[in-house]
């Protein structure tokens, strides 16, 4: 197949062009995460509950801009382009309530309450807790706090009875020493710590255990537990940077009774900054530390790179980066310092994903001065701390509960061996990088890591990722988002390392380059799986995996492209999918994502070129 040479030249120019002016003053991208109807909603019923007056127009704004963004059906989804789901629309129905708006927002309302009526059958209290708590299993982290909002707001009955629907979390354990609690089986997953005191807190006050011994370890570890949550909010006042998280936060100790508490003033003070100019609030603030190593990857090889990003630009970027390394033990993780966060804010914990994608895009920006390889260090010697024992990686915390989130998965592991990797190929030029125990432990790192992934290859060849999804594929699992990053860091192995490396990750890779080829859609793209609709994402990420698999030209990776080509209008356009995955799998698309994403493909397409492997 053939391109059109010129408009892919444009395409690309255009791309990157539109990437490098989404700079911020220190030469970083920040993004701008999707508006979401479920913070917007956790957002209002926090500051209603804290003082309706005083916050009466923003509320106002919030109920405003929940009018308008309904979907069709009544029902509301994570973004403005996702489908209704029970979660999301039972807590807006909730807000309407608690901000006293039944009867100025009544037809959304009406709408809402249909909608949970098809879905639950009833918006009876105990036929909607029973489906709230079916969507979530045994994981409490979610379920409960929606639970609560809507008993905070008089959506599951009245007084008492209302609040037997609320399962009670165990906050006293909160008071235990960090270390024990990682061998307790929790039903709240380990970044809900805030959403356990405050919320174990709330139905304590509400409803107190019949047992004397429980109610009294409780009110005797009331006080100890909110001064951890002082202790662990972050001088933003947002945990983690999350508005649902500390709205749960904020309107739980306003009913415990803790409506003057500085937890509940900083995270208030957190709520009002963060909305938006529309009247709705994001899923966090933002991603940067993540967008920035993204784009830097992305733009990375080929010629053009350093003339994009000349030598200020790239010394700019390498000091951004290393300012936001974690230099101290994290107090809400209790992660070694190593480590980054997805965010240049302090809400961020450091994690596997950001890390791996901070060490590479440091080594590709080129500086090597003694901070730069002190950082690198010490962020390889994190990362492979965080190796479980299986030989993966999970997201934060090196064994820490059986949850999904603190769980080994492969595009984190398949990340974080491309990173140490890519540093471990220049040993022989950076001695001083790589002690010579730092060497053998970096070998046996890749190696583990490579034995985790071939027995988590599944047998068709994919890969399933753990933060990304597709909402209309079979589970909504993502096998191309996850097999498409695998295959990606499969290539640069092979490419960085020779021996029972490029031995052991060929047969991996081919595997998982078949199942590619074989997901593409007739229109030329990728969706998240066979069958599913094309999105920029998804065949952006599948044409840049493949052409780096590929040692000749494969006709899929020309229609792919030529599919970006026509999609974007020649890279003037980049219409955004919902396919993130938040804490407690809430959906979000990022705006910079299909045009990040775009602008790898083809400038991997344009490097083949170059170096004479592809004719356009």
């Amino acid at each position: 197949m053939e391109i059109d040479e010129q408009a892919f030249k444009r395409t690309l120019a255009n791309g990157r062009e539109r990437l490098l002016g989404e700079r911020r003053s220190f030469g970083h991208w920040e993004g701008r995460l999707s508006s979401s109807a479920l913070s917007t909603a956790t957002a209002i019923c926090a500051l209603a509950l804290k003082d309706r007056e005083i916050h009466g127009e923003l509320i106002g704004q919030g109920l405003a801009w929940l009018e308008t963004h309904q979907n069709e059906d009544g029902g509301y989804g994570d973004t403005v382009i996702s489908k209704s789901n029970i979660s999301t629309t039972v807590l807006c129905w909730a807000a309407f309530a608690a901000a006293g708006a039944l009867e100025r927002c009544g037809s959304a309302v009406k709408r809402a309450e249909q909608w949970l009526v098809d879905e639950a059958g009833s918006v009876e209290g105990r036929s909607l807790a029973g489906a709230i708590t079916d969507c979530y299993g045994k994981d409490r982290t979610f379920s409960v706090p929606i639970l609560t909002m809507c008993a905070l707001s008089g959506r599951l009955g009245q007084g008492r009875e209302a609040w037997r629907l609320v399962k009670p979390l165990p906050f006293e354990i909160a008071a235990l020493p960090h270390a024990w609690l990682k061998w307790m089986r929790l039903t709240v997953v380990s970044y809900a710590l805030p959403a356990l005191v405050a919320i174990g807190q709330v139905r304590h006050a509400q409803l107190p255990p019949a047992n004397p011994a429980t109610r009294l370890i409780r009110d005797l570890t009331r006080a100890k537990t909110l001064r951890l949550l002082g202790r662990i909010q972050p001088a933003s006042g947002g945990f983690l940077e999350a508005v649902p998280l500390t709205s749960f936060v904020v309107m739980s100790l306003v009913a415990a009774g803790q409506q003057n508490h500085p937890v509940v003033g900083e995270g208030v003070g957190f709520l009002v900054r963060a909305q938006r100019d529309d009247g709705s609030w994001p899923i966090d603030s933002n991603l940067a530390t993540w967008v920035t190593t993204l784009s830097v990857n992305g733009l990375a090889g080929g010629s053009s790179f350093f003339e994009l990003l000349d030598e200020a630009a790239r010394e700019r970027l390498t000091d951004w980066l290393l300012d936001q390394q974690h230099r101290e033990v994290n107090p809400y993780t209790r992660a070694d310092p190593g480590g980054w966060a997805w965010t240049d804010l302090p809400g961020g914990v450091p994690d596997a994903d950001d890390t791996a994608g901070a060490l590479l895009a440091l080594r590709h920006l080129g500086v090597r001065d003694s901070s730069v390889k002190g950082a690198v260090r010490a962020g390889i010697a994190w990362l492979m701390g965080l190796q479980n024992n299986d030989g993966g990686m999970p997201t934060f915390c090196r064994g820490w509960g059986k949850l999904p989130f603190d769980q080994s998965a492969p595009d984190l592991t398949a990340h974080a061996l491309s990173a140490v990797d890519a540093w471990l190929s220049e040993r022989d030029t950076t001695a001083t990088l790589f002690s010579p125990a730092l060497s053998e432990r970096a070998d046996r790192f890749i190696s583990s890591g490579l034995a985790f992934l071939r027995r988590n290859q599944r047998h068709d060849g994919a890969f399933i990722p753990l933060w990304f999804g597709n909402e209309s594929a079979p589970g909504k699992e993502n096998p191309v988002y996850g097999s498409a990053r695998v295959l990606s860091a499969l290539a640069g192995l092979a490419s960085n390392s020779g021996g029972y490396v490029a031995d052991n990750v060929a047969g991996m890779a081919n595997k998982a380059a078949r199942w590619l080829l074989g997901a593409q859609n007739p229109d030329g793209g990728w969706g998240g799986t066979t069958g599913t609709t094309s999105t920029i994402e998804e065949t952006a990420l599948a044409v840049n995996a493949l052409s780096r698999h590929a040692s000749r030209p494969d006709p899929a990776v020309l229609r792919g492209a030529s599919w970006l080509i026509e999609r974007t209008d020649e890279g003037q356009s980049f219409t955004p999918a919902p396919l993130g995955l938040y804490f407690a799998r809430l959906w979000y698309f990022e705006e910079l994502y299909p045009l990040i994403f775009t602008v790898q493909a083809l400038k991997r397409i344009e490097e083949l070129l170059e170096c004479g492997q592809y004719i356009l």
